[in-house]
């Protein structure tokens, strides 16, 4: 998780609660289930000639890099937080794949092409809702991709966040426009709206050719503990409804693959 400003968010002192609050629960399988498949689809379309480099930028642990890593593609990794490194690190030793990464410590936004190169394809899974400036860091992805390279980017969905307010009756959140008076440990400062999104990748010269929506099921559930009680059913639930219209952008995050294309765009005003 990443800083570039005072503002951003850097995930040391946090590392083992994110772990186990978001990965080691239900919600966290469906990001890796949803995710992963597209991400499956994706190199099922590409040509498996050799090794690819593969991003995680702002990857903490490396979630879905690992399985990648662990097909024989080249990983850098490179987040804010040396904690979250740390386990990377640790876990990757154990699966005994560590050299197939490489680990950078820093922003994102300190990363450039003349230091690290371009990449084949650019993760950045819940890190955008932590920046200030988000703008700038889709810009600083953009650069480090090949021409026809692929982004996958998951990101903290605003709409999906006030629809959840209002069906949970939080109507004081609501009214004080989704800002929280006290700011809580896991709760992203910038949750992000989709069509804004869209706009910043289409003025970069990106083509979505992925979306699905995460969690567009689990958060609204009125019986609680099906989540866990029936957490493979509620999985497969979330992965034939990701991809489908209205659900898809009801979900508390969307991610999206985008192909790069050489001719970039002016940025909207």
């Amino acid at each position: 998780m990443q800083s570039n400003t005072n503002f951003d968010t850097n995930f040391d002192g946090k590392a083992q609660a994110f772990a186990r609050n978001i990965y080691g629960t239900t919600k966290g399988r469906i990001r890796v289930a949803v995710v992963q498949r597209d991400l499956d689809e994706l190199l099922a379309s590409l040509p498996n000639d050799r090794p690819l480099r593969i991003l995680d930028a702002g990857g903490g642990f490396g979630p879905l890099s690992q399985p990648l890593a662990a097909l024989g593609h080249e990983v850098v990794l490179c987040d804010l937080s040396g904690e979250m490194l740390a386990l990377a690190r640790e876990q990757v030793s154990e699966k005994e794949i560590l050299s197939q990464f490489t680990f950078i410590h820093g922003p994102i936004q300190s990363l450039t092409v003349a230091d690290v190169g371009q990449f084949d394809i650019v993760l950045c899974h819940a890190v955008l809702e932590w920046v200030e400036d988000q703008a700038t860091l889709l810009r600083c992805l953009q650069a480090l991709l090949v021409d026809d390279g692929h982004l996958s980017l998951m990101f903290y969905n605003r709409d999906g966040l006030l629809y959840h307010s209002l069906v949970m009756g939080h109507f004081d959140y609501v009214y004080a426009d989704l800002v929280k008076k006290r700011r809580q440990k896991l709760t992203p400062g910038w949750p992000c709206r989709p069509p804004q999104v869209y706009d910043w990748l289409a003025a970069l010269g990106f083509v979505i050719t992925t979306r699905s929506g995460v969690r567009v099921i689990h958060d609204y559930m009125v019986e609680k503990r099906i989540r866990v009680e029936q957490a493979d059913e509620v999985i497969a639930m979330e992965l034939a409804h990701a991809k489908q219209e209205p659900f898809m952008h009801l979900g508390r995050y969307i991610h999206v693959v985008a192909k790069k294309t050489s001719a970039e765009r002016p940025t909207p005003s």
